[in-house]
């Protein structure tokens, strides 16, 4: 009897043990294109848990000459830093939270004092609390719409649990 009853209270141990577990997080597979003028010109790609984010940043260094001269005149880190938060996903659609920081070139540039143009940097801060993307499908999110156009093409679906 004893014995009976150890298996019993071991079974009913185990099961509970499995019940508390909390069940599989969902992955979601996406990707982000940056464009700019109709060219793409950066992009970006993860896997990333629904409740999770990642954030990656990405460095470009222009350097421009001052004075219509060839000497250097300085260099500016065009910095992109997104970060990707799924918050909802299933076969059909995922939902995105993107928040974006870009320092880039103003293509309305000024002129220096000799008539040479010197593309001053402008800071761009976006947030998209909730993009949805249909599942396998480019989404477009218009981030400036001039000097330059600048806009993030996004996809996503759920990732396969092969």
């Amino acid at each position: 009897m004893w014995k009976t009853s150890l298996v019993a209270v071991l079974l009913g141990t185990s099961l509970l043990a499995q019940a508390q577990q909390p069940s599989a997080q969902q992955v979601v597979q996406w990707q982000l294109q940056v464009v700019r003028d109709g060219q793409q010109i950066d992009s970006f790609d993860g896997s990333t848990s629904v409740g999770q984010a990642r954030t990656d940043t990405h460095h470009q260094v222009a350097q421009h000459n001052v004075g219509c001269k060839d000497a250097p005149g300085g260099s500016i880190d065009l910095s992109r830093t997104l970060t990707i938060s799924p918050i909802e996903a299933n076969a059909n659609e995922v939902t995105l939270a993107i928040d974006a920081q870009e320092t880039l070139e103003d293509d309305s540039a000024s002129q220096t004092d000799t008539g040479c143009r010197l593309p001053p940097p402008r800071e761009v801060t976006a947030s998209h609390p909730g993009l949805k993307v249909p599942a396998g499908q480019w989404v477009t999110w218009q981030i400036v719409d001039r000097n330059p156009n600048l806009m993030y093409r996004v996809r996503a679906s759920l990732a396969s649990n092969s």
